[in-house]
C-alpha cells in the first residue's frame, strides 16, 4: 500500500472552507479513481499546516493518478491559501483498533531513517514499539509511512480525543526517545493535530 500526502500551510481563516471543499469537491474525484483506498486530513489551526493523504492499491496506481489529480490539488491548495508541498510514501504499518471518531486526533513525528537501517526501523515499531503505542489510553490506531529512497518516515497515533492526546504525551516522549535509541533514527518533529478527516480505508499491514 501506497500514500501522498499534500501539505498547506494554509491561513487560519481559511481552514474550514478548505476542509468542506476536500470533502466535497475532492473525494467525490479520488473516489472515482483506479486503486484509491480514501483520504484523511489532519489540520493544525494554530500554525495553519494542513495534511490530506490519500492511500492508493500500488504505486502504479499512485503514479497514474497525478495527471488528473494536479489541477485538484492545486485548487485545494488555492482555497486553504497556500501552495502544495507532495510527498509520496510506503505504507509500512497499519494498525487499527477501531474507527476514529468525531473529535480524534493525531501525533505525528516525523523521521530521518538511515537506508541502511529501514527494515531494522520498521520491523522494531511493528513488533516493539507498536504494542506498547497500543497501551495508550484513548488509542485508536497508528501507521508508519516511509519514504527509502529519501530516507524518511512519519508515525502517526490517533486518539479518540484531544484529552487522550495530551495524556499521552509523556509517555510519547519517553517512547521516542527509546524508538531512537533502538533504531537509530533521527526525530526531526513532532506535530499535533485534529484529524478533520477520516476516510482511509486502508487493512491492517502488521
Amino acid at each position: 500500500m501506497y500514500a501522498r500526502s499534500t501539505t498547506v500551510m494554509a491561513h487560519p481563516e481559511s481552514i474550514d472552507a478548505g476542509i468542506a471543499h476536500i470533502r466535497d469537491e475532492v473525494m467525490p474525484v479520488l473516489a472515482t479513481m483506479d486503486g484509491c483506498v480514501g483520504l484523511s486530513m489532519l489540520i493544525d489551526r494554530d500554525s495553519g499546516r494542513c495534511i490530506a493523504t490519500s492511500a492508493w492499491h500500488s504505486p502504479e496506481a499512485m503514479q497514474a493518478s497525478e495527471t488528473r489529480l494536479r489541477p485538484v490539488r492545486e485548487r485545494a491548495a488555492e482555497v486553504l491559501g497556500g501552495r502544495p508541498q507532495v510527498d509520496e510514501w510506503e505504507i509500512a504499518v497499519m494498525h487499527r483498533d477501531h474507527c476514529s471518531s468525531p473529535g480524534a486526533c493525531v501525533r505525528a513525528t516525523w523521521m530521518q531513517i538511515p537506508a541502511d537501517r529501514a527494515v531494522r526501523a520498521i520491523d522494531i515499531y511493528r513488533m516493539a514499539l507498536l504494542p506498547m503505542i497500543e497501551e495508550f489510553d484513548g488509542f485508536c490506531s497508528a501507521s508508519l509511512l516511509v519514504d527509502r529512497a529519501g530516507g524518511y518516515g512519519v508515525s502517526s497515533v490517533t486518539f479518540d480525543s484531544r484529552d487522550a492526546l495530551v495524556r499521552s504525551r509523556d509517555q510519547a516522549e519517553a517512547l521516542r526517545h527509546t524508538g531512537a535509541h533502538e533504531t537509530g533514527v533521527t526525530v526531526l518533529e513532532v506535530g499535533e493535530f485534529e484529524l478533520a478527516l477520516a476516510h482511509l480505508r486502508v487493512p491492517e499491514l502488521v
